[in-house]
């Protein structure tokens, strides 16, 4: 039954879990930050806690994004395997610290450790991507991590709010620790190489198709001499990113505090929202991978979604429904998902398997514009006395900055489309 799709298994299997529990980790907070429990334990009260609970996201993505270019450079040199393993331990630590902290400063320290840590995960992903799948397959191959990236939370947010309320809120940290402990860390040791050369039980027929090329694949892939910074398309995806980073870090940090304190849900119907607002995202990223695959269109694709988020974030602001404005802000996420995995498609298609990790690095950089926007929501809230009217004005803003940047790239898209045109398939009666 694998015969001849055995990366799927060694290579698509252990990412999805990497991000399905990796993402839980990084946006678990957003639920936490809602218990008042914690908030009162670490201190996060009084007329400038929403800028405290912003603080937290805002440290956390700052370290992963500057640490995404550090692991870039590390995985080129050691490789995607060691590199996920190290920082799979290293989060796995800042989770049990997490934990144990019991002061405002000291889980704020291990909110920095763990942004460290979990850097890697773009570059390590990008980097296992372009090495293990065919460059007509990399639609699919991003969609099955991404859509860990999603499912995570989409589940998550209903089992941390279950833990919460049955046990405390430490102890969804300890939780956490596990998942990586017993089950990412494994699977990386037993299941992933660096390379399918490296791998025993890939077929020759398998590394045959893997490292395949032909004419529409040499026309769309930079050459070995050309470094995919001197592309200014990927400049173009490298600024979307920043926009689609301070977009969605923004919406998911904070969407659980505006569905209880600015549309008065209780904690059930504020996971039950959160939940599917991530599968709206993961929604997207099949879509996307799908279409991304079948249209040759991506950057098409993706000025389509920053003008859907503009649209879905304003009539957010002024729908009276509650039930409404929530899955609004939840489409409007659901849209910067799909603005995700374009990227990180085109950032493998501008890049080689030998640069892939430095170009995921500089991609995964960009997550450093969410520290920024979770902050200024809060900052912005507190100002506003807990209004979010100014907040969500700031993220249409953006997203109209995305719309902008990927204009430049579409006729170039559809030159290469015309030039290289997609086989129909015939028919047979």
């Amino acid at each position: 039954m694998l015969n001849g799709q055995k990366r799927w298994l060694y290579i698509a299997v252990p990412i999805f879990f990497f991000w399905f529990f990796g993402q839980i980790d990084k946006v678990g907070i957003s639920i936490i930050q809602t218990d008042p429990e914690f908030l009162h334990a670490l201190g996060m009260t009084g007329d400038d806690k929403n800028a405290k609970i912003g603080l937290l996201s805002f440290v956390f993505t700052i370290a992963y994004g500057i640490s995404n270019l550090f692991w870039g450079f590390i995985i080129d040199k050691l490789g995607a395997r060691k590199t996920a393993i190290a920082g799979l331990f290293v989060w796995t630590l800042t989770m049990i610290t997490s934990g144990l902290a019991n002061s405002y400063e000291m889980f704020l320290i291990s909110r920095v450790i763990l942004g460290f840590g979990e850097g890697m995960m773009i570059p390590v992903s990008g980097k296992f991507i372009s090495n293990w799948f065919n460059k007509r397959e990399l639609g699919r191959a991003q969609a099955s991590w991404l859509t860990g990236n999603y499912l995570g939370p989409a589940m998550g947010a209903v089992v941390l709010v279950l833990v919460i309320s049955l046990l405390h809120w430490q102890a969804a940290f300890f939780l956490l620790a596990a998942f990586n402990l017993f089950i990412n860390i494994p699977m990386f040791i037993f299941l992933t190489r660096n390379t399918p050369e490296e791998h025993p039980r890939i077929s020759k027929e398998e590394l045959a198709f893997i490292r395949q090329t032909d004419n529409e694949v040499k026309e769309t892939t930079p050459s070995e001499n050309k470094s995919f910074a001197q592309d200014y398309r990927f400049w173009i995806v490298w600024f979307g990113m920043l926009v689609c980073s301070f977009l969605f870090f923004g919406i998911s940090i904070w969407l659980p505090t505006y569905l209880i304190e600015a549309k008065g849900f209780e904690k059930e119907g504020m996971s039950s929202i959160t939940s599917l607002s991530w599968l709206f995202a993961l929604g997207f990223v099949l879509a996307c991978g799908f279409l991304a695959d079948k249209t040759r269109r991506p950057s098409l694709m993706a000025t389509i979604l920053f003008s859907l988020t503009a649209v879905f974030l304003a009539v957010a602001i002024f729908i009276p429904n509650p039930i409404l404005a929530g899955l609004c802000m939840g489409l409007a996420m659901g849209c910067q998902g799909g603005v995700f995995h374009l990227s990180n498609m085109l950032m493998v298609k501008y890049s080689t398997p030998e640069t892939a990790g430095r170009a995921a690095g500089l991609i995964g950089f960009t997550n450093i514009m969410g520290g920024f926007s979770s902050y200024i929501m809060g900052w912005l809230r507190d100002l506003s006395g807990g209004d979010f009217s100014t907040s969500i004005a700031m993220l249409i803003f953006a997203a109209t900055l995305g719309l902008g940047a990927y204009l430049f790239s579409i006729k170039r898209e559809a030159a290469e489309l015309r030039l290289s045109p997609i086989p129909v398939q015939k028919i047979q009666v």
